[in-house]
């Protein structure tokens, strides 16, 4: 009877465990999205590159790169020509429907993707992204278009088209790097004019929403990374939430002066989070030295391994 009894208990404790061991050996790797930039596709072969490289630094995990359009040539149009809101709630439905992410997941946005997935977390975050890490991306927007390939015709149609009037009606619904081109010598026009760069970062106060600063507190990193050589983001700071200084005459750029991010009113105000989660440690400040987008190993490499991929 003794020995029943033992042999009974040692059942139990063997069931009582098994649940536990099969949870270990189920988990897999946090999801990643990935937001390309400008003048890429989802599938562009850089992009393939990097999540093939991701999948081997983190095996089992599954990898999802964001499109506007499955034609990769109209998804690449989509980063010069578009309405940047409704880009980002059609991305939104796109990761609601994968059952993969439903749980959670890391997100990398590259160059303009990573105000973009910024707009995602603060506008739904459902399901949440847990680290989001950007590169060379334009959270304080740009002052200047950024300059194009010397070949590159359409790009150059998009840039002499942004220039010449890029805070008129059509250019702020239709051409995406007006939509985050914030000149400091026309502040009063921008914030009149812009839809979606004052939205993201509460800058118009009547409109300003709170769910904003809540939902980007929910992240565990926001990792911003600044490339040192940068001569395609004006000014290179925005990376880390920097800008040019409004000008005292309000003529003209101030290139001369940076206002760093812990001195912008967006966050000693606090308007969308961001002192929050930096004084929590949860925003990382990168450099890597090297031009806009020209991604080293030892630059990415500890990132992704650090902030993608843990556990699920």
């Amino acid at each position: 009877m003794k020995y029943c009894s033992i042999f009974v208990l040692a059942s139990v404790i063997k069931a009582l465990a098994r649940p536990a061991q099969d949870v270990l050996v189920l988990s897999k790797p946090r999801p990643l999205v990935i937001w390309h930039g400008l003048g890429d596709s989802y599938n562009g072969s850089g992009i393939l590159k990097f999540q093939s490289r991701v999948e081997e630094m983190h095996p089992g995990i599954f990898t999802h790169s964001v499109y506007i359009n499955p034609d990769p040539k109209e998804d690449q149009r989509a980063t010069f020509f578009g309405n940047v809101d409704e880009q980002v709630e059609l991305v939104a439905q796109q990761l609601k429907d994968l059952p993969q992410l439903s749980r959670g997941f890391d997100a990398i946005g590259f160059s303009q993707g990573g105000q973009f997935l910024r707009a995602y977390v603060e506008r739904h975050n459902d399901p949440p992204i847990r680290n989001l890490i950007t590169f060379g991306s334009q959270h304080m927007g740009v002052s200047d278009i950024p300059p194009c390939k010397p070949y590159d015709l359409f790009c150059q149609l998009m840039r002499n088209a942004a220039r010449a009037g890029v805070y008129n009606e059509w250019a702020q619904q239709n051409l995406v790097q007006a939509q985050y081109y914030r000149d400091p010598a026309q502040l009063p026009r921008y914030l009149e004019s812009n839809h979606f760069l004052t939205s993201i970062n509460n800058e118009v106060s009547p409109t300003r929403n709170a769910t904003y600063a809540a939902h980007l507190l929910e992240l565990d990193a926001l990792v911003l990374v600044l490339f040192t050589q940068d001569r395609t983001v004006v000014p290179k700071e925005s990376s880390w939430f920097g800008s040019f200084a409004v000008p005292e005459d309000g003529d003209g750029i101030d290139r001369a002066t940076i206002v760093p991010m812990r001195e912008q009113p967006l966050y000693t105000e606090d308007w969308i989070g961001l002192r929050g989660l930096d004084s929590s440690g949860r925003v990382v400040l990168v450099s890597c030295d090297s031009e806009h987008m020209v991604l080293s190993a030892d630059c990415w490499e500890p990132l992704v391994k650090r902030y993608v991929g843990a556990p699920s």
